[in-house]
């Protein structure tokens, strides 16, 4: 199956100065991402989740595409009929994969069942997952592209330097889903390692698109659970 196969024609951008990207605008990219969350935070909190979501993305979007000469397709272009099965098959693989690392979880006394806060979701929620993830792809993207040039300027191999930088981002990724109401080795492995599904989408066509759609059929689907009470 051709969906199944690298794509070896295309390659990541940044790292091997494709394109070059000087230390001044790698710092303003780095910064770009805690200010964006802790934007969305406020934003969040005393205005509108919608408009926190807004803001979230074109925080970061907006360096992103300056540093890229606005040439968007350097990350993100329009997926092909296989990177849409590709992202619907990690969107599948992850919640199977959630769904008993949350048994085992609990079988083993690591997480209370009933001991996370719920969750306050409504239709505004939903509509501001279009905004919010791609958001949360670029908070991953941009450190994981940082990470990909620092360790390929001292190893010259990129996929060993891709690997490297996917775990910093999977423990980071997962610390920044903790909220003090469980351990920490639940958002670890459910939000950490669980961002594996998201990566391998991009790894294997260098399109940020694949990563989202799985990330926002996740999101979707947990959300339209909430609203139909079937969580």
């Amino acid at each position: 199956m051709k969906f199944l196969k690298f794509d070896e024609t295309r390659d990541f951008p940044y790292y091997n100065h494709n394109p070059q990207i000087s230390q001044e605008n790698w710092v303003i990219l780095l910064f770009s991402v805690p200010i964006a969350f802790l934007t969305y935070v406020f934003l969040s909190s005393f205005t509108s989740e919608l408009i926190g979501s807004i803001f979230f993305m074109l925080i970061m979007l907006i360096p992103l595409l300056y540093v890229s000469n606005w040439d968007y397709k350097l990350f993100i272009r329009k997926p092909t009929r296989n990177e849409i099965i590709l992202g619907i098959l990690m969107f599948i693989g992850y919640m199977v994969y959630s769904m008993v690392i949350d048994n085992v979880l609990v079988n083993f006394g690591l997480v209370n069942p009933n001991g996370a806060a719920p969750l306050d979701i409504n239709y505004i929620s939903l509509i501001s997952l279009i905004f919010s993830m791609m958001g949360e792809e670029l908070i991953k993207f941009i450190p994981l592209m940082f990470f990909l040039r620092l360790f390929y300027k001292f190893t010259e191999k990129r996929n060993l330097s891709f690997a490297l930088s996917s775990i910093i981002i999977m423990i980071v990724f997962g610390l920044l889903h903790y909220d003090f109401s469980s351990p920490v080795i639940g958002v670890l492995l459910l939000q950490g390692l669980g961002t594996s599904f998201e990566l391998y989408g991009y790894f294997k066509t260098k399109n940020l698109f694949v990563s989202y759609l799985s990330h926002i059929l996740t999101d979707a689907t947990i959300f339209i659970l909430i609203l139909l009470g079937l969580d």
